[in-house]
C-alpha cells in the first residue's frame, strides 16, 4: 500500500517532467534536422543560385590562352586563334553532361552602326552569339543552348533575336548613343560587307555590356569573315565547391592516387569540368571564373559553419535541459528507488530501469522532432531558395545519434547518484 500510495503522487510530477523532456529532445531533433538537411543541400542550392547571374567557365583557343596568361592581361586580347563551331556540342557529351546548364558560342567584331533615323556611330562592339539555338549532339540528341539564360538577369524591354533571322537587340547606353528602339533598322557595315538588321529588344546589364550590341552569331561571323568559327564558349555548369583534392589536382594532377585521381574525376568540381571540356574539344583551354568559385567557396563555407553551430548550441542546450529535468526528477523519485533497493533490486537494474524510461521518451522525441523538422527545412528552402530540400538518410541517421548521446550523456551524469542511495537514510527522511 505504502509503494502504490508513492507512486501514485509522484506520477503527476514525473508525468509532467517526462513530458518536458520528450518536448526538449522533440525541439533539439527538429532544429538539428532542419539544420543538417540544409547544411547538406545548401551547397547545390547555393550553386544553383550563384549560376543564376552568368558563366562560370569560358573556353578559350589555346594560344589565345597562353598569350593571356603570359602577359597577365585582364582584358581579354584581340583573338587570334579560333575554335571549330561544329566542335561545340560536344560539351554536352562529356561525363558531367547534366551539369552543363547552358552554354553559348561567341565572336567579337567591330562594325559601324547606322540608325534609320539617320545617327550612326563608328568601331562599335558587336558581338555575335547564339539565343536560342538548338544543336544536334554527336549522340543524335538535341539541345537549346543561348544566353537567353545566361543572361537571365538583364532586363530586356522586347525579345530576344532569332537565331536563323537578320535581328539583334542592343544595350541600353548604346541605344542611347545611336538613338534606336525596339522596331529601328540598323545596318552593320564593315570592311566585308554590310547587313540590316531589326532591334528587336534593348537590354540593361548593369555593366559594360550596356554599350554592346548582340547579334546573331552567324550575322558576325559573315561580317568578320570567321564563317564557322567562334574565339569563346561560355559554360554555365552546376559545381562542387573546390576542396583540397580539388587543389591537389589542379596544383600537380602527377602526384596523386589513381584513387584520388577517380574521384576527382568523378567529382562535380569546376576543375574537373573543364579537364573534360578540354578532352572534348581539341585545342582548347578551360578555365573556370574564378570570381565565382571563389565567391561560391567562400559564402558555402561560413553558411554550413552557421547552420553547424546552430545544430551543437541546440544539442547543449537540449543537453542542459534534459539533466536538469532528470536530475530533479530523479531526486523527486529518491524515495521510490531506495524502497525498491530495499525490496532487493539492484543499482544496475534500478539504472536500467531510468535507462529504458528515458530511451523511449528519447525515440518519441526523436520521431516527432525529425518529423517537425523535415517540415521547417522544406519551409527555410521554400523561403530562401524557393526551391524544396532533398532530406538525405544520413541526416536522420546523425541527429539519432546526437540525441542519443546527448540522452546518455544527460541521464548518466545524474544516474551515479542512484548509487549513493542508502534505503534506510532515505526512507527515515521520507
Amino acid at each position: 500500500m505504502f509503494l502504490a500510495r508513492l507512486l501514485h503522487r509522484s506520477f503527476t510530477r514525473q508525468l509532467r517532467r517526462r513530458s518536458l523532456i520528450g518536448l526538449t529532445v522533440a525541439l533539439s531533433a527538429a532544429i538539428s534536422v532542419a539544420m543538417l538537411g540544409v547544411v547538406f543541400d545548401v551547397g547545390d542550392k547555393l550553386n544553383a543560385e550563384l549560376t543564376a547571374y552568368g558563366s562560370n567557365i569560358v573556353v578559350q583557343p589555346k594560344a589565345d590562352a597562353v598569350v593571356a596568361d603570359l602577359y597577365e592581361t585582364e582584358d581579354e586580347p584581340q583573338a587570334t586563334a579560333f575554335i571549330d563551331e561544329a566542335s561545340v556540342p560536344t560539351i554536352k557529351t562529356i561525363f558531367w553532361a547534366y551539369n552543363i546548364v547552358d552554354f553559348a558560342a561567341r565572336l567579337t567584331g567591330q562594325a559601324d552602326v547606322a540608325a534609320s533615323t539617320g545617327t550612326s556611330s563608328e568601331d562599335l562592339v558587336v558581338v555575335g552569339t547564339w539565343f536560342n539555338k538548338k544543336l544536334e549532339l554527336p549522340t543524335g540528341e538535341t539541345v537549346v543552348a543561348g544566353v537567353t539564360t545566361l543572361r537571365s538577369w538583364w532586363s530586356l524591354e522586347g525579345r530576344w533575336p532569332d537565331d536563323e533571322a537578320d535581328e539583334a537587340v542592343v544595350g541600353s547606353a548604346l541605344a542611347q548613343q545611336v538613338g534606336v528602339r525596339t522596331g529601328d533598322v540598323i545596318t552593320l557595315t564593315t570592311p566585308l560587307g554590310e547587313r540590316r538588321l531589326t532591334v528587336t529588344g534593348v537590354y540593361t546589364s548593369g555593366d559594360d555590356d550596356d554599350a554592346t550590341l548582340y547579334a546573331p552569331l552567324a550575322v558576325v561571323q559573315e561580317l568578320t569573315g570567321h564563317v564557322g568559327q567562334v574565339e569563346q564558349v561560355e559554360v554555365k555548369a552546376l559545381t562542387t565547391p573546390e576542396n583540397d583534392l580539388s587543389r591537389k589536382v589542379s596544383q600537380n594532377p602527377a602526384i596523386v592516387s589513381n584513387y584520388e585521381w577517380e574521384t576527382w574525376y568523378c567529382t562535380a568540381y569546376a576543375s574537373s569540368i573543364t579537364y573534360q571540356i578540354e578532352e572534348s574539344i581539341p585545342g582548347v583551354v578551360a578555365k573556370q571564373v574564378r570570381q565565382v568559385a571563389a565567391v561560391e567557396g567562400s559564402v558555402l563555407e561560413k553558411t554550413q559553419v552557421l547552420m553547424i553551430l546552430m545544430t551543437a548550441l541546440s544539442l547543449l542546450a537540449a543537453a542542459l535541459a534534459v539533466a536538469s529535468l532528470t536530475t530533479a526528477s530523479l531526486v523527486e523519485r529518491t524515495s521510490e528507488f531506495a524502497l525498491l533497493k530495499a525490496v532487493g533490486a539492484s543499482s544496475a537494474s534500478i539504472n536500467r530501469l531510468i535507462l529504458s524510461e528515458t530511451a523511449v521518451i528519447g525515440v518519441i522525441g526523436t520521431a516527432v522532432g525529425a518529423l517537425v523538422g523535415s517540415g521547417l527545412a522544406q519551409l527555410i528552402g521554400r523561403i530562401v531558395f524557393a526551391s524544396s530540400i532533398t532530406m538525405r538518410p544520413m541526416v536522420y541517421v546523425l541527429v539519432v545519434l546526437l540525441v542519443a548521446l546527448v540522452l546518455l550523456v544527460a541521464t548518466s551524469s545524474s544516474m551515479r547518484s542512484i548509487l549513493r542511495i542508502q534505503p534506510a537514510t532515505a526512507l527515515h527522511r521520507r
